[in-house]
């Protein structure tokens, strides 16, 4: 059993990979800026206030935890977008604070800084809104970042290119610096099976200090 403090539980990610980490047998402190619109509810869950964007919030929540993860992300609305690198290094700062039992540190980034097939990047792809490059752009700054820290133990993980919710099938495919991509060259995974390869990392640490990218 793992002892585990996630920002982000309300989210479309980070709701799942609540779920996900307690039917494991994970016990969750959920860090959230309001308990009262967290309505998930069992034994193995503690619901904490607190701000990713603040690394004595940080800290106070990461203390005596195995893992602190980040569900924050830019995907509900322009306003979030430029919260996604401060809160990478609210998150790195608050996390070395607690010193040598400081806790893992597990992101969730995005697919834009991924390389394609044709040797470019995800958001080189003609067309994208430019809603949607501003996220990618900003998670490729926070990873850009993280890369630079080597006193936390950092993961970051990148979903395929397209992530929305649907069925937990269990299974994924994995790579470092590569979109994966099916046959006919689509690149998907559930915000389910996402959840899983989050906890499956957590269980079983294998990218340490990294990014990995994570496809149906």
């Amino acid at each position: 059993m793992a002892k585990i403090a996630l920002f982000g539980a309300n989210g479309t990610i980070g709701s799942r990979v609540l779920r996900e980490a307690l039917d494991r047998g994970h016990q969750v402190t959920a860090v959230v800026r309001d308990p009262a619109k967290l309505t998930e509810r069992h034994p193995a869950l503690t619901v904490a206030t607190g701000d990713v964007l603040d690394p004595a919030s940080v800290t106070a929540v990461a203390a005596g935890q195995d893992v602190v993860v980040s569900a924050v992300g830019g995907g509900d609305g322009p306003g979030h977008i430029a919260t996604i690198e401060p809160a990478a290094k609210s998150l790195v700062e608050g996390v070395r604070a607690v010193g040598d039992a400081a806790p893992r540190l597990i992101t969730v980034g995005g697919a834009g800084s991924l390389r394609t097939a044709d040797g470019k990047q995800v958001w080189d792809a003609e067309g994208l809104p430019e809603f949607l490059l501003q996220i990618m752009h900003a998670h490729g700054d926070a990873l850009d970042y993280y890369r630079t820290v080597t006193d936390v133990r950092w993961t970051n993980i990148s979903p395929a290119a397209k992530i929305e919710p649907g069925e937990r099938s269990g299974t994924y495919r994995t790579a470092l610096e590569d979109l994966v991509t099916d046959a006919d060259g689509n690149s998907r995974i559930s915000v389910e099976d996402y959840a899983v390869a989050l906890v499956d990392e957590i269980e079983q640490p294998r990218h340490v200090g990294e990014r990995f990218t994570v496809a149906d």
